[in-house]
């Protein structure tokens, strides 16, 4: 059993209601984690703002130094890392040091962009009234901010905010998923022994209707969140005036044009479908192939999935496809493959289950309007589909409420650019999955996927404010 301790500030919470986490797998708890309250809200916003008055005025090289000093932390904890995402989030084991990894990365990023040239010189004498005079614009941190996470990278979705508040010279509250909070509690005390001053980063695990009070709250000055749609636009409404960034996910798709590398392809686009049971925001959901190709690339594709994707317990290193998060998710999706198929879908693959573990299940023939095809599936399923013409295909990729990323495979560049001026969505990935992320890239969608962007660099800006100041010549 792994305990964590809430702590806010200096202070160890005694108070707090003891709740058990249990693993998605088998079912066995694996933490005690104390939960806040109410009475913490009012507390934590405290120290958050005593802290943003420090943290703001540290030198760039000492907010840097620290950032390096937590990447440090992080690699000499991967392992302990690695199990405590392995055994609250049932990730698979190899998954779970991976996303260790990037963490680790996303804060080395962080270190280098405090350095980074920043701020712009404008001449102002482009006009009569402005001779004499230049303009200096410069960002400036915003204040406290409150940022909502999920389960399903508990660690390095914290680390996209902490990172870039903490580079930024914000203060940060960090609400966790209640289902998977030790990651982030564990990189608390990381940041702690790191030289973070208290207070800049506070984690409170806790359940939905405190962090809705938090949302409402005028003590934050930024919401940055990352989850459900339902939820984010609810909080989005809660949220008043503050600065607002929602990470919603999507149906993310694929594109197979007729000159596609199929044996290139298929590892990338089954491990994008069905890596973590396909709970990634940008996990694969649909796959359009030209008719071209379309018959080989579906026996090539199903078989690869029936041998080479190897699903069951996360602490197996081979295992890439585990549980899903809980009972009622792996219910969902049995609704909606049931579904579609009662309304014409052919099943390829997969759909048998065992506990909260979904074997890899590939469908075809899916009325588009399905719960399956239209909304996020977040679980072990993709749906294939077959066009005639690239607009074909283009069109069917943008017929979705979402649009986080895309995937693009063909070696015509017109195709690709036409893809880039055409696809509704804020990624689009040439020749390879679209769950591919580098930690530095932009990464945001449109439509009900949300707005602003993470990756470092680009939530340094949406936690930061523009001023301007006008210099007039002697």
């Amino acid at each position: 059993m792994h305990r964590f301790d809430l702590i806010i500030g200096s202070s160890v919470v005694r108070k707090g209601q003891k709740v058990i986490i249990t693993n998605p797998y088998d079912g066995m708890p694996v933490s005690e984690v104390t939960f806040g309250g109410a009475p913490e809200i009012e507390e934590v916003i405290r120290c958050a703002d005593d802290a943003f008055a420090h943290i703001a005025r540290t030198p760039s090289h000492e907010r840097a130094d620290i950032l390096r000093r937590i990447a440090d932390g992080i690699a000499n904890c991967r392992e302990e890392l690695a199990e405590v995402i392995r055994d609250e989030a049932g990730k698979p084991i190899r998954l779970a040091r991976a996303e260790v990894d990037r963490a680790r990365s996303t804060f080395s990023i962080a270190a280098n962009e405090v350095l980074r040239p920043e701020g712009d010189l404008i001449p102002l004498d482009s006009v009569p009234a402005g001779e004499g005079r230049i303009g200096l614009i410069k960002r400036f941190p915003i204040g406290p901010l409150l940022a909502i996470t999920p389960f399903n990278f508990p660690l390095n979705l914290v680390a996209h905010k902490v990172a870039p508040a903490i580079a930024a010279g914000n203060s940060i509250v960090v609400k966790p998923s209640s289902q998977a909070p030790g990651a982030a509690l564990m990189l608390s005390e990381i940041t702690h022994n790191a030289g973070l001053p208290t207070g800049v980063l506070n984690v409170l695990p806790c359940f939905s209707q405190v962090s809705g009070e938090m949302v409402a709250h005028p003590g934050f000055k930024m919401l940055t969140f990352t989850g459900s749609p339902g939820v984010g636009w609810e909080l989005k409404e809660r949220a008043g005036k503050k600065r607002v960034t929602l990470e919603l996910g999507g149906n993310a798709a694929a594109l197979l044009e007729p000159d596609t590398d199929i044996d290139n392809a298929l590892e990338r686009l089954a491990t994008s479908s069905f890596a973590y049971a396909g709970q990634v925001c940008i996990s694969l959901q649909r796959i359009f192939v030209h008719e071209a190709i379309a018959t080989r690339f579906i026996d090539r594709f199903v078989d690869y999935v029936t041998t080479r994707v190897a699903c069951g317990n996360p602490s197996d290193p081979a295992v890439i496809c585990g549980p899903m998060i809980d009972h009622t998710n792996a219910d969902r999706i049995e609704q909606w493959v049931s579904e579609a198929r009662q309304n014409g879908a052919r099943l390829l693959c997969g759909g048998t289950r065992t506990g909260n573990l979904i074997m890899p299940t590939v469908l075809t023939d899916v009325d588009p309007v399905l719960r399956i095809a239209s909304q996020e599936a977040f679980g072990p399923v993709v749906l294939i589909d077959v066009y005639r013409s690239f607009d074909e295909g283009l069109a069917k990729v943008n017929n979705s409420a979402f649009g986080l990323q895309t995937a693009v495979f063909t070696h015509n560049i017109e195709r690709v650019l036409q893809a880039f001026r055409e696809l509704e969505v804020g990624g689009i990935i040439h020749n390879d999955a679209p769950s591919f992320r580098v930690d530095s890239m932009p990464y945001g969608g449109v439509k009900d996927s949300g707005f602003g962007r993470e990756g470092v660099r680009y939530a340094i800006e949406e936690m930061t404010e523009p001023r301007l100041l006008v210099l007039k010549e002697s």
